[in-house]
């Protein structure tokens, strides 16, 4: 018997003991297998102050929601590897949106994948709403219908017993999900991402009872030149306006605009809820200008209204992948409109994080200094010169390019020769301020105008180096963990041959789970 049979024989014995366990017996399972794994987890990479998954591999950031005084945040979880796979929920907690702790995994995948979805308090429970994704014998071998999960702890959750609630869009696309809910005076309303003849569509629903669901209307829809699906749909009232934001795919590069994979971004407009019309005011806009940063995603609490996106890309190299984890998300921003553009700074509460002072002076042409894994930096300069700023790793690793060009008025954030750039009219303050993770960088530039969002790689810490033509005050802070960490370092690499191989076979067999 060869090593491939050896393997699959294995992989079908304990496939055969999973189906017997019951849903409750699953995620105890699961719980188990993930403190245990974590301990094999590299840290090299691991970031202190951003959410990350404790084991394998996360993307979107599902089910935003303050519920009972707590904010919850969920995301996209496959644990068994450091790839994509079968869709759970992972689960973080937290009171201020940056100290977060770790729940148990929210939703496992039954005869369904759990896709993305959101989150709404409702008599008491946080419910979740969000996508299940069945596999078929017939072309495209995929059915995607929203479900319904309930919790009266904020912890255990209990899918509803009739699901599918919504079964399928109004024109039969396939491509139907990541629902966002919203309550309106007594009625609750959803949107959820779709497609239409090769054209990206956001479809309205509305319910008395988040369980039985009428269509109203297909809210807006690319004409051809923004993709041909809208992922990721969210809708909101802010400042006056209503906004629509959402992940296009298939948008094409346009100078310096487009320039990821796929896009993040929104239109500004009006909405009336007699007649389900949203009417906007201008064009489609990029939301951060960096070169990971998608399907965002907003709650609102005390009257602000927050956001955080999935801090990576699609299709993209992972560095981490082979310390056994990918992704995680951007710091939660506070969203504000100013003449019609989104604007984004970090939470109040982030200042929270500083420890220490690590610089507080002047960094003259040419001057190095050297800084831990996680610091902000807040840099002051004269705008009518040019600024260009090294980071690097202090033992090698990943490098980045800050560049302000005072010509053309531009910012220009460069990894790996790949440049993202965009021009910066600042509206009040002209500080850049910069976040530093052990693997991410986030500039954020005045008032929050212009922000850009970057993996970076860096090794043993952060070196920054002056190449501006002129000397920049710069306060910096030495950041403090405010995530859940594994302090073991283990320098190996993660293997998930094994539960690669349980994956595709449990796909093909559809009984995943």
């Amino acid at each position: 018997m060869s090593l491939i049979q050896k393997v699959l024989c294995l992989c079908l014995i304990g496939l055969s003991q999973t189906a017997n366990l019951t849903y409750d017996e699953l995620k105890r399972e699961l719980e188990s297998y993930i403190k245990n794994k974590e301990k094999e987890i590299n840290q090299r990479y691991r970031p202190l102050y951003h959410v990350a998954p404790p084991v394998g591999w996360m993307n979107d950031p599902n089910g935003f929601a303050y519920h009972n005084g707590l904010f919850h945040l969920f995301y996209q979880f496959y644990p068994y590897d450091s790839k994509w796979g079968p869709m759970h929920w992972g689960h973080v907690t937290s009171t201020d949106l940056v100290h977060w702790k770790q729940k148990p995994t929210a939703l496992l995948p039954e005869e369904e994948q759990c896709f993305s979805g959101s989150g709404i308090t409702y008599d008491n429970n946080l419910v979740l709403m969000y996508t299940g994704h069945v596999l078929t014998e017939e072309e495209p071998f995929y059915k995607q219908s929203q479900y319904l999960a309930f919790s009266d702890d904020g912890v255990n959750f209990e899918k509803f017993r009739l699901n599918p609630i919504i079964t399928s869009p109004p024109n039969n696309s396939p491509d139907f999900r990541d629902p966002k809910v919203w309550k309106h005076e007594n009625d609750f309303y959803a949107v959820i991402g779709s497609k239409e003849n090769g054209n990206g569509t956001v479809l309205l629903y509305k319910s008395s009872n988040l369980t039985t669901w009428e269509y109203l209307s297909v809210l807006a829809q690319s004409t051809g030149e923004l993709g041909y699906m809208w992922e990721c749909p969210d809708f909101f009232e802010l400042d006056g306006k209503f906004i629509l934001l959402m992940s296009p795919q298939g948008v094409r590069e346009n100078g310096d605009r487009y320039k990821n994979v796929y896009q993040t971004g929104y239109m500004v407009g009006t909405f009336d809820y007699d007649n389900n019309i949203f009417e906007t005011d201008g064009e489609f806009q990029e939301l951060d200008y960096g070169h990971d940063f998608y399907a965002a995603t907003t709650t609102e609490a005390k009257g602000i209204r927050y956001l955080t996106a999935w801090f990576s890309m699609w299709e993209v190299p992972h560095p981490e992948d082979v310390d056994g984890w990918i992704g995680t998300t951007t710091l939660v921003r506070e969203l504000r409109l100013v003449n019609n553009r989104l604007i984004m700074k970090p939470v109040e509460e982030i200042v929270d994080l500083r420890e220490s002072l690590a610089l507080q002076g002047n960094l003259s042409t040419n001057q190095v200094h050297d800084f831990g894994k996680a610091v902000e930096i807040l840099i002051e300069s004269n705008l009518n010169q040019n600024i260009d700023l090294l980071l690097n790793g202090l033992n090698g690793g990943g490098q980045v390019q800050l560049k302000y060009d005072a010509t053309n008025r531009t910012v220009s954030v460069i990894r790996d020769g790949e440049v993202r750039r965009v021009e910066w009219a600042p509206i009040g303050s002209q500080i850049w301020r910069i976040f530093l993770d052990t693997s991410s960088l986030e500039l954020f530039c005045g008032e929050g105008e212009v922000v850009f969002s970057s993996r970076v790689y860096p090794l043993g810490g952060w070196r920054l180096t002056n190449n501006s033509p002129q000397t920049l005050k710069i306060t910096a802070y030495t950041l403090m963990r405010s995530v859940p960490g594994n302090s073991s370092i283990r320098n190996k690499s993660f293997s998930g041959t094994i539960i690669s191989v349980i994956t595709l076979l449990a796909l093909h067999m559809n009984n995943y789970s």
